[in-house]
């Protein structure tokens, strides 16, 4: 398939807008432990696949305007409300020698803005296989790059791509983990959409219906702010980071579409295997469940296997004091552990309850305990046993969610075909779910 060839880069800071803070507002945000435990993680790379505009140019304040163009200013327009995320991580000595700190410095740098082509490559390219063809990695920006990079290397927290295909376009955003979670990045991806799309008669600085930010971190009760990291820690993270990606076996992606009849059979035999538990399985639940069995199943896994199946969970609305519109990262995890025998021989309903019960069991004191703990000796998001390979098939782990809204990022020319990912966090045994784009209730993973 078609190689992708850079055509410009551009870096594009904030459009000037009355919704930024007065400038006597803090310039730094200081990071909580949810952000700082993800120094050893991937960007988040997430993208759409978008029809082909009509035409070349799109009407703008009276005049034609390449699409691409079009998408840097509303990209700019974007930032004007996610001014942070023009910033840069900056590592500091915190005073007392006790290590150094690290910091999201809103210093309006900029966010990077890739144009690509990639000639040949077509929409069904794309979206027929059943297995993703690693093209689509070469869509996003700042790739295999590690959010505590980022801190050593001054480089963007923030980046954005448009590649051109024979048929369609690929518009696609990486951003920082340490600075953001899922929550965050499809927030801005769906105010630039709506942006982009209500601009097409007027300029940048429309009404949207997108809320805006709320920028102010939430750190646990009695936690010292900043936090500060051990010495020579963040050295260790990227080095432990990068063995543990060098003894990675290469893997196969797939993206698999659910729709909302097979979602809706899965959930009702869910639920009436637990039917008298006095628990209501969730469609979701019901799918990973669904999916936790067939992958016992195709790897053979023996009956007394031990199995787990991570979550990751949001922790908006879960922890009292963080609000809907938070900008940041909050997402901790819970686990379901069990046998393969039993995910096998006690049905769809038993391990669904396995993933509702591990749900249930979030306590949002509990976490603010535990990030009040992880201050006092910090640790870091490193999955040795996905990495590694060898445990990989007892383990699994899913993020992301069906609620955020892909299939709505309209950007003024028809919806998103399809959604894929980029190469970050791609690990043996990691699922990540989004809406399905194929009706209502359906699901993806």
């Amino acid at each position: 398939m078609g190689d992708v060839r850079i055509v410009s880069r551009r870096m594009v800071r904030p459009e000037p807008s009355n919704r930024r803070p007065p400038e006597h507002q803090p310039e730094t945000i200081h990071l909580t432990p949810w952000d700082l435990r993800m120094l050893a993680v991937d960007y988040i790379q997430k993208g759409v696949l978008l029809p082909k505009p009509l035409a070349a140019t799109t009407q703008g304040q009276g005049r034609n305007v390449p699409v691409v163009d079009r998408l840097s200013s509303s990209f700019a327009s974007a930032l004007g409300r996610f001014y942070h995320l023009a910033g840069r991580l900056a590592v500091n000595d915190d005073g007392a020698g006790a290590g150094q700190t690290i910091s999201l410095r809103c210093s309006d740098e900029g966010a990077e803005f890739v144009h690509a082509v990639a000639p040949g490559v077509t929409v069904a390219d794309i979206t027929a296989p059943l297995c993703i063809p690693r093209v689509v990695w070469s869509f996003f920006p700042l790739n295999g790059v590690l959010v505590a990079e980022a801190a050593t290397g001054s480089r963007p927290v923030l980046a954005a791509q448009v590649t051109d295909l024979d048929d369609g376009v690929f518009v696609a955003m990486s951003l920082n983990h340490g600075v953001a979670d899922g929550t965050t990045f499809w927030h801005l991806f769906n105010t630039w959409s709506e942006i982009n799309r209500r601009s097409v008669d007027g300029g940048y600085d429309c009404e949207i219906s997108s809320p805006l930010p709320v920028f102010e971190r939430w750190f646990p009760n009695g936690c010292a702010v900043p936090i500060p990291v051990p010495l020579g820690k963040l050295d260790d993270i990227v080095g432990q980071r990068r063995r543990a990606y060098g003894q990675r076996p290469p893997v196969l992606e797939c993206f698999v579409r659910f729709s909302g009849e097979s979602v809706k059979n899965l959930v009702s035999k869910a639920n009436a295997e637990m039917s008298g538990s006095g628990t209501t399985i969730s469609s979701l639940q019901a799918m990973l469940a669904h999916l936790w069995r067939a992958v016992c199943r195709a790897r053979r896994l023996a009956p007394e296997q031990d199995t787990r199946y991570v979550l990751l969970v949001g922790c908006r609305g879960r922890v009292d004091g963080v609000p809907a519109a938070y900008s940041g990262s909050a997402v901790s995890h819970v686990a379901a552990d069990s046998t393969a025998g039993e995910i096998l021989e006690k049905g769809l309903g038993r391990a669904a309850w396995l993933l509702n019960r591990a749900v249930a069991s979030f306590d949002g004191a509990r976490e603010r305990g535990k990030l009040a703990a992880w201050a006092r000796e910090p640790s870091f998001a490193l999955p040795p046993a996905l990495a590694r390979g060898a445990e990989a098939p007892a383990l699994l782990l899913t993020g992301s969610s069906p609620r955020f809204d892909v299939y709505g990022n309209d950007f003024g020319w028809g919806a998103p075909v399809a959604v894929r990912s980029g190469g970050g966090s791609k690990l043996a045994g990691k699922a990540t779910v989004y809406e399905g784009g194929c009706g209502a209730g359906s699901m993806a993973l």
